[in-house]
């Protein structure tokens, strides 16, 4: 069992990575051998459409002595409807080449600096390309990766992501600000809590598709993957992609062949949490796919279809919060300690 606990933070270290970040997210990731609502049932955005301030972020306090395990009911379904708010109904669409998506990279990584995590920023360059029939340009993008104090990458451990980019179009609240959000309510509530591995979040940039190809999308996850050394590699114990979880009555648990271990661990998480599933297999369109195809333990959370995909209407409200929480509750209870 190892505790994943939550270091405070000064003003200078978050201040510094916002400027890294707005500076164009240059900072490589070291290289390895190479008021609190309750769940609601929509995530509303602003009512006259402007840009408005963002919330302010509670300073999480932690206490040396607190090594509680991680349970499912520890993540807080506002954190994710917050992030929901933030990214897609104040930043708006992320092409991943863009100064929104370094915004958004910046915000991140200030919330996860402020819950203790050591994060640094992974440079990923992405062609130029069609992405859902808009022309997007050759550019760099970056993935956003938050490790536990003292962690050790040669060690076992386990990954969650989510991607933080978007189609042109699209302000991506579902798809997938959702799947960002519910990572940092599992982030927030993993940080002073014991987890039964060390966990890396981390979101990744150019997930959406550049080409018709399968080589044509996913480059932060294919970038992350590729910047690990043998044991590195050996060190992952499984990787959960969060991709478009906010939809829906039922979470969508989905492996990229018929059915693997991965799978059957988070719909057994899931049961412990109380939380109704479906399992899907085939899944090869999300983060995970990237970890998988080179051999490594992944699955996916999320799926489910809906009106705004890919579009102008993906906007906070399409999003439910319940939704959310029992995501996040499938996340944790499958981190827990057991």
């Amino acid at each position: 069992m190892t505790t994943g606990r939550g270091r405070r933070r000064g003003a200078a270290a978050s201040a510094a990575v916002a400027l890294l970040v707005l500076g164009g997210c240059s900072t490589e990731r070291p290289e390895r051998d190479a008021s609190v609502a309750p769940p609601r049932e929509s995530v509303e955005d602003p009512a006259d459409g402007r840009e408005e301030p963002a919330e302010p972020s509670p300073t999480v306090e932690t206490s040396p002595e607190r090594v509680e395990p991680l349970s499912a009911g520890d993540v807080d379904p506002a954190t994710a409807a917050r992030a929901v708010r933030h990214l897609a109904g104040r930043i708006g669409p992320r092409e991943a080449t863009g100064a929104a998506y370094d915004r958004a990279a910046g915000w991140v990584a200030g919330e996860l600096t402020r819950l203790g995590y050591d994060v640094t920023h992974q440079r990923v360059d992405v062609p130029a390309g069609e992405s859902w029939g808009v022309p997007v340009p050759a550019g760099r993008s970056a993935n956003v990766v938050a490790t536990p104090a003292g962690f050790d990458p040669a060690e076992p451990h386990l990954v969650v992501g989510a991607h933080l980019d978007t189609v042109p179009q699209a302000p991506g609240a579902e798809d997938n600000a959702s799947g960002v959000g519910v990572m940092l309510a599992v982030a927030e509530a993993a940080a002073d809590r014991a987890t039964r591995l060390p966990t890396v979040f981390v979101a990744f940039g150019a997930e959406e598709p550049r080409g018709p190809g399968d080589d044509d999308h996913h480059y932060g996850s294919r970038r992350y993957v590729a910047a690990m050394g043998p044991a590195e590699r050996r060190a992952v114990r499984a990787m959960v992609s969060l991709d478009r979880v906010g939809v829906g009555a039922r979470v969508p648990v989905g492996s990229a062949g018929d059915s693997d271990a991965v799978q059957r661990a988070l719909l057994a998480a899931a049961r412990r949490a109380g939380v109704a599933t479906v399992a899907e297999g085939g899944q090869r369109s999300s983060d995970h796919w990237s970890f998988v195809r080179a051999g490594l333990p992944g699955a996916r959370l999320g799926s489910t279809p809906y009106a705004g995909y890919h579009s102008a209407g993906d906007v906070p409200a399409v999003v439910s919060a319940a939704q959310l929480e029992r995501v996040g509750r499938t996340v944790a209870a499958w981190l827990a300690p057991r």
